[in-house]
């Protein structure tokens, strides 16, 4: 028996519903219901525009083949990323793919996002990007990365995936690059099955990545921003329907994930509130826990989880208390991909490091997350005390 799962979803039988309206409408991958949701998506946010994929994964690598393609942000292969050590997979892949060098920098201990004084340092005349990570509902310290990209004149990518909902000084994240992207995935905070989205202020960005989505072709788009030859007008014709602009993909969403996302979206701010009353919990318990340290809040978290670090001094393991708590029906993770320095996959990267990594390799070691719900879990967090002060 699960005492305490990492996720659930948030389900009623709006989102049933939702569901069985694109059914009976026969028309199941991207349309009505794709572009209501990204109009709600983007006025939520108070941002232009968004584009809809089918992933947090494929938002990251579309907003990345964007700005590659968009002369507005001329970001060229060669060109050099500052990225966080902690951070998840699909967050540095588009990187890689587009050719892009990683400039790895460590994070700070206690908000699991960056150190802003190692940040600074580790700019080099190559940098060109930051990409700002908000980990696990936890959002970076936005408006002073954003200055200090607006004075170095470099193109801020926040990666919110795990952050919806979060806010920094009342302003609220993935607001603040020039891009940021979105997950919708089962386990955040808005379900949508699987989805993601990219939110930008750029009518030229937001054409491009719209054709990247489909292909790379003409379609869905505002033709009047692209420079081409031809399909100058909305009128396609037999001629030029099949006119490619872009090396694309197929990443597009169907309208079952956009459907229940436009329910869901009427009722997050209550899901995310119920969140944070869980967090307000579990700071409470956590205190009489000495040898945890919990992920300190900046801004205003949505709270995707409840990270740790655990003591090394401690009696037991590890892994003894890892063991010790599913023993217990209580669910772990690692704290997203720990260090990812010390992934397998990097062997396959081009990349290079700021100075040491001490702490990304301390959450590596010794850092872990139980599930946070949309539901009250006093009860569970009351449980995952005891089991732990059994050791």
């Amino acid at each position: 028996m699960t005492a305490l799962p990492l996720t659930s979803d948030s389900w009623t039988e709006e989102e049933i519903g939702a569901i069985q309206s694109v059914v009976d409408s026969g028309f199941y991958t991207m349309g009505e219901n794709t572009h209501t949701f990204e109009c709600k998506f983007s006025k939520y946010h108070s941002v232009k525009h968004a584009v809809m994929v089918n992933s947090g994964s494929s938002a990251n690598l579309v907003a990345v083949a964007g700005l590659i393609y968009s002369e507005e942000y001329d970001l060229k292969p060669g060109d050099e990323v500052i990225v966080p050590c902690v951070g998840w997979a699909t967050s540095y892949y588009p990187l890689h793919q587009y050719g892009l060098t990683m400039r790895f920098v460590d994070i700070d201990l206690h908000t699991l996002n960056y150190d802003l004084n190692s940040l600074e340092d580790a700019i080099t005349q190559r940098t060109r990007m930051i990409l700002a990570i908000n980990i696990l509902g936890n959002p970076n310290k936005l408006r002073e990365i954003r200055e200090l990209c607006d004075k170095k004149n470099l193109i801020l990518f926040e990666d919110n995936c795990e952050s919806f909902g979060a806010r920094y000084e009342g302003k609220l994240a993935g607001t603040w690059g020039h891009v940021g992207t979105f997950s919708t995935y089962f386990s955040h905070h808005m379900n949508t099955i699987e989805g993601g989205l990219i939110l930008s202020e750029s009518k030229n960005l937001d054409s491009i990545m719209r054709s990247i989505r489909s292909h790379g072709w003409n379609r869905n788009i505002d033709l009047s921003v692209q420079k081409t030859t031809k399909s100058k007008n909305n009128q396609v014709d037999f001629e030029n329907s099949f006119d490619f602009f872009y090396p694309g993909y197929n990443l597009r969403p169907m309208e079952f994930s956009a459907a229940i996302g436009i329910v869901q979206l009427d009722k997050v701010d209550n899901l995310i509130s119920i969140r944070q009353n869980n967090a307000r919990i579990f700071q409470s318990i956590i205190k009489d826990i000495p040898w945890i340290q919990p992920q300190k809040e900046t801004g205003e978290s949505s709270w995707f989880s409840f990270s740790m670090i655990v003591d090394k001094n401690i009696d037991f393991t590890m892994f003894e208390l890892i063991q010790s708590l599913k023993d217990d029906g209580i669910e772990t993770r690692p704290i997203v991909s720990g260090n990812f320095l010390k992934q397998p996959v990097m062997k396959h990267m081009d990349y290079n490091i700021y100075g040491k990594t001490p702490n990304a390799d301390i959450v590596h070691n010794g850092g872990f997350y139980i599930g946070n719900h949309a539901h009250n879990i006093s009860k569970e967090l009351n449980y995952f005390k005891r089991s732990c002060c059994s050791l």
